[in-house]
């Protein structure tokens, strides 16, 4: 891909190319754990893939030395803008370099986790790198539920030490994360017929950043779903409209960046509404001038509306539960740098068949707050008559400050890069997680080059980041082979 031409290291951003071509959403992994089984078929080294679709390549390194676990996912969020006509079920990422940037065009990039798959097929097929025997574990599904590391059986590798590559800010070492649970809410609604002499408007908000449901939470970004109920919440009682669908967001880990009502007004209402929408506009426009400053409000008039609507008991529980439902932080720890302990994302408002259904998504680093906000959520959802599922959820990654991995490379990054680096707990589900619960002993760490609003058609990753974060892991593993 021209966008990729000249750019170092060379074969990092290659395998990045040649993995943008092959569809890798979550659960339509086949193709792309095909190609990594391909590959290392070309090179001779041992490769397996257990029930769940993972798979795990074996490469013999310095003899003596302990075996070493790298690790990243295969699958990636795909989200796009309303306007592009892309299928990701097909289609290649069309990459674009913008600056020190590499981005996509109106879609999410792939860097998360692409860049640690990338590196990984690059060390994979790198005769000229010093290491220790290395097992190179691709999972699948991991955006939709952690799958893969959750069917990560122990006699699948040998290593004692997992390096995750799926982390997003350059000079940080990732040691523990939150845990998270989603709830869903399944409102079940009466329906009746269009009023008469009404008219149907689409009612649209659109243009927000979006973001990752843990690592953004604490932006302030606009919630589509939120805003568009707010807005409906205030007008209801003026205007007194009949509601006809509304749905928002499309991923239970990324903030809705947009949302839509069909409602039904009397004609002679139709202007004032215009008027409301104008101000509303403005409204939200200096809300989020700083944030989120490409947030629109649309108002038109359709040939053809919702073929029925809800009773308006219906359509009031559904604004009031709108309305009510948290989004955001929670809590955040000022002892902990401002860490976001505890938040929550209402991510997807769907209408299917007679119900409205709504998910949200619970972080915690902490299992007794993780808990109580799966609750405040349900709490809200019983209130207006939903029946509450949870998710089986995964658990928080508790951080150990006396690994040996996590000094290695302290030491290390001190060395190569003359910096302090950070070392944080991260307000996202990790791999590790999961991995810790279910095999025990292992010494884990996470890294990854800066990747800039993951989750949203916004996201880019930094070029020079990159190189950094490949001239380290390549150090690394030489410190790993005892050289």
């Amino acid at each position: 891909m021209k966008a990729l031409d000249g750019l170092d290291p060379q074969a990092l951003w290659r395998h990045f190319g040649e993995i943008s071509r092959i569809p890798r959403e979550s659960g339509n992994e086949a193709a792309i754990a095909g190609h990594v089984r391909t590959l290392a078929s070309g090179l001779g080294l041992a490769c397996t893939t257990d029930d769940a679709g993972n798979v795990i390549v074996k490469k013999p390194g310095t003899r003596g030395m302990p075996s070493l676990a790298l690790q990243s996912h295969l699958d990636m969020v795909c989200e796009k803008d309303k306007s592009t006509p892309h299928d990701f079920s097909s289609d290649p990422i069309r990459l674009v370099r913008d600056g020190d940037w590499i981005r996509a065009t109106g879609t999410t990039l792939g860097a998360d986790n692409g860049i640690g798959v990338a590196a990984m097929l690059a060390i994979m097929e790198d005769t000229s790198l010093a290491h220790p025997d290395l097992e190179l574990i691709f999972t699948v599904e991991e955006e939709t539920g952690l799958t893969g590391a959750h069917a990560l059986a122990r006699e699948s590798f040998s290593a004692h030490t997992l390096i995750n590559l799926d982390s997003e800010d350059e000079g940080t070492f990732i040691i523990g994360c939150a845990g998270g649970v989603d709830t869903m809410l399944d409102l079940e609604l009466d329906f009746m017929t269009v009023p008469e002499d009404t008219k149907a408007l689409l009612l649209r908000i659109g243009g927000l950043r979006g973001g990752h449901s843990g690592v953004d939470i604490h932006r302030g970004l606009g919630n589509a779903i939120k805003l568009l109920a707010r807005i409906l919440h205030a007008t209801y009682p003026v205007y007194g409209f009949s509601l006809g669908t509304f749905r928002g967001g499309s991923k239970h880990n990324a903030i809705p960046r947009d949302a839509e009502a069909v409602i039904h007004v009397e004609s002679s209402a139709i202007g004032e509404l215009m008027h409301e929408t104008v101000r509303w506009n403005d409204i939200l426009r200096g809300e989020f001038e700083h944030v989120d400053d490409g947030v629109a409000l649309d108002l038109e008039v359709m040939d053809h509306g919702a073929p029925r609507v809800v009773v308006p008991a219906d359509a009031s529980k559904i604004l009031h539960l709108l309305q009510a439902l948290p989004h955001g932080p929670l809590h955040i720890d000022p002892g902990l740098d401002g860490t976001v302990v505890t938040s929550t994302n209402l991510a997807v408002c769907s209408w299917e068949g007679d119900s409205l259904i709504v998910t949200t998504s619970q972080r915690s680093i902490v299992g007794s707050a993780l808990r109580d906000a799966a609750a405040q959520v349900a709490s809200a959802g019983e209130l207006a008559g939903c029946e509450v599922r949870h998710g089986h959820g995964y658990p928080a990654w508790r951080p150990n400050l006396s690994s040996p991995i996590l000094a290695t490379c302290t030491r290390l990054f001190s060395r190569v890069s003359g910096k302090e680096p950070s070392v944080r707990v991260v307000h996202a589900g990790l791999e590790c997680a999961v991995i810790a619960e279910r095999i025990e002993g292992l010494d884990m760490i996470s890294f990854g080059p800066t990747i800039e609003q993951p989750h949203s058609p916004q996201e880019r990753v930094s070029i020079e980041s990159t190189g950094h974060f490949w001239e380290f892991l390549v150090e690394l593993l030489k410190t790993m082979a005892g050289q």
